[in-house]
C-alpha cells in the first residue's frame, strides 16, 4: 500500500428479509460505504454487520438454509454486529422459543413480541446513554421484543419504561426497537465508530 493511501472501509446489511433499506439510507448519509448480504461470501472484506428487523422465526430458517448463520458468527468474532428488532432475538442468548436459532452474541435473554401486535406500535421518547454523554431521541416500536434478563457484562444504553432496550457488550450492539425508521444515527455511529471518518457517538441525529 502506497503512503497515504485511504484503505476502503464497508458494512453489510443483512438482506434476507425485513427493513434492511432503511439501514442503507443511514449509512449512505454517514457516508459509509455498504452492500446487502445475502450469501457468506458477501461478508468477505467487510468490517462490520447489521441484521435488521423483521420475522425473527423465518429470518433463523433462511440463515439455516444459506448457509449464512455459521459465517455470522465467525464474523462477529473480529467484527462489529448491530441487531435491531428481530436483529436483538438473533443475537440474544436465548429467544425463549425453540424454533429461533441465535447467534448468542449479547448474554441476554429475549421475550419475542413483547409489545403486542403491529397495531400497537409506538414512537416513544429514549435517552441514551454513552460516554457520560446524554442525548434524548424518538425511535419506532415495532412488536418490540423484551429483554427480560441480561448478564453482568452487558451495558445498558437507554430504558424503555424501566426495561433495557438497547444494550452494548464488546463491539456489539443489541435493539429492541427501529433507530433507522426515524434517521436516527446514534447507534450506528457507537458500533461503527471506527469505520466512520471524523464521527463520534452521540454527536449525529
Amino acid at each position: 500500500m502506497t503512503t497515504g493511501e485511504r484503505v476502503v472501509k464497508k458494512i453489510g446489511i443483512l438482506a434476507l428479509q425485513g427493513n434492511f433499506q432503511k439501514h442503507k439510507l443511514i449509512l449512505d448519509q454517514l457516508g459509509v460505504e455498504s452492500t446487502y448480504v445475502r450469501y457468506s461470501s458477501s461478508l468477505d472484506d467487510l468490517n462490520g454487520l447489521i441484521i435488521p428487523g423483521g420475522e425473527s422465526t423465518t429470518m433463523s430458517k433462511l440463515l439455516d438454509r444459506s448457509g449464512l448463520f455459521e459465517s455470522i458468527v465467525s464474523f462477529a468474532d473480529k467484527n462489529p454486529i448491530l441487531g435491531t428488532c428481530a436483529g436483538l432475538i438473533m443475537m440474544a442468548n436465548n429467544a425463549m422459543d425453540d424454533r429461533v436459532n441465535t447467534f448468542k452474541l449479547l448474554d441476554i435473554d429475549i421475550e419475542r413480541n413483547a409489545s403486542g401486535r403491529q397495531i400497537d406500535s409506538s414512537i416513544e421518547t429514549l435517552t441514551v446513554n454513552y460516554n457520560n454523554v446524554q442525548k434524548n431521541i424518538n425511535v419506532t416500536f415495532i412488536r418490540a421484543p423484551k429483554i427480560i434478563r441480561h448478564g453482568n457484562e452487558v451495558n445498558i444504553l437507554a430504558y424503555h419504561k424501566g426495561i433495557p432496550c438497547a444494550v452494548k457488550s464488546g463491539k456489539h450492539i443489541g435493539l429492541s426497537f427501529h433507530p433507522e425508521l426515524n434517521g436516527i444515527s446514534i447507534f450506528h455511529e457507537i458500533v461503527f465508530n471506527k469505520l466512520i471518518n471524523n464521527r463520534e457517538g452521540l454527536h449525529a441525529a
